[in-house]
């Protein structure tokens, strides 16, 4: 089931995550994101300060993370594209899902952790990324963990190519994935995205979407963390994709804030 608890929805934007939604599980297949869920288990077990029980996912999209976290969270999805929702609530009917703005959604209760993996990288202005970091703080409830998982910060963005994709249910998809940063751009760079599409028939189309993407320094990171009211914390993301680029996960521990009330703790 899906609720709206924000009215912020996109009529534009990348063309993945509106009509060719469909398509994203053949771009990324749920497989693929075994050992990116299971090291997010991992850093809110030892990051947690209470016992893990919930998780808020921002920015959720095909609800692939999800589907490998929620043996273990009861897991609350949230993304902006209905259509990435929709494919969600195929693979996860056992999670709650709502549509909402990660920069502007409340729904006013906390979580053991929260979750706002690369969809933050469309985070493309200052603003729009310390909003996204309130929301996360707004939701995280005392001693729990909020983790940002940005595809790239200032200090370790490279311009390159990737290619990939897969086959199922008579379909084929592949891709050209090429970033790139406009000479005067100080903090976005552009994916270009190339889809070869191929359907049961065997007719095949070739489709190009473009994603602006935010870059802002480590620093700048730790800054906006700190000032929602987190304790920040930079920790290498140890992923196999990832290994020796330098690939960093921000964690933002919210404080088990003791308030004392005559003599007393509450």
């Amino acid at each position: 089931m899906t609720t709206k608890a924000d009215s912020r929805e996109p009529d534009h934007g990348p063309r993945l995550y509106r009509d060719l939604a469909d398509w994203y599980p053949l771009l990324t297949p749920v497989a693929d994101y075994a050992e990116e869920a299971a090291v997010y288990q991992q850093v809110f077990r030892r990051h947690c300060r209470r016992q893990p029980l919930t998780l808020l996912d921002l920015g959720s999209g095909g609800g692939h993370n999800a589907a490998h976290l929620k043996a273990t969270l009861a897991c609350t999805l949230v993304d902006v594209a209905p259509a990435m929702l929709a494919l969600s609530s195929r693979i996860n009917p056992e999670c709650e899902h709502v549509l909402g703005d990660m920069r502007s959604i409340r729904l006013g209760r906390v979580f053991d952790c929260v979750l706002v993996h690369d969809a933050v990288s469309y985070m493309a202005s200052r603003s729009d990324l310390e909003s996204a970091i309130r929301t996360a703080f707004e939701h995280t409830a005392l001693g729990g963990v909020a983790m940002f998982q940005p595809d790239f910060v200032s200090e370790t963005f490279a311009p390159g190519v990737e290619t990939g994709g897969s086959d199922a249910a008579g379909r084929g998809l592949r891709y050209l994935e090429w970033r790139w940063r406009h000479e005067t751009s100080d903090e976005t760079y552009v994916t270009d995205m190339a889809y070869l599409l191929r359907n049961e028939t065997g007719a095949t189309q070739v489709i190009h979407d473009r994603h602006v993407m935010g870059l802002f320094s480590r620093a700048f990171w730790l800054e906006l963390i700190a000032a929602a009211g987190f304790d920040p914390l930079a920790i290498p993301f140890e992923h196999g994709s990832y290994s020796n680029t330098g690939h960093e996960m921000f964690l933002g521990l919210r404080p088990v804030e003791l308030q004392t009330d005559e003599g007393g703790c509450t």
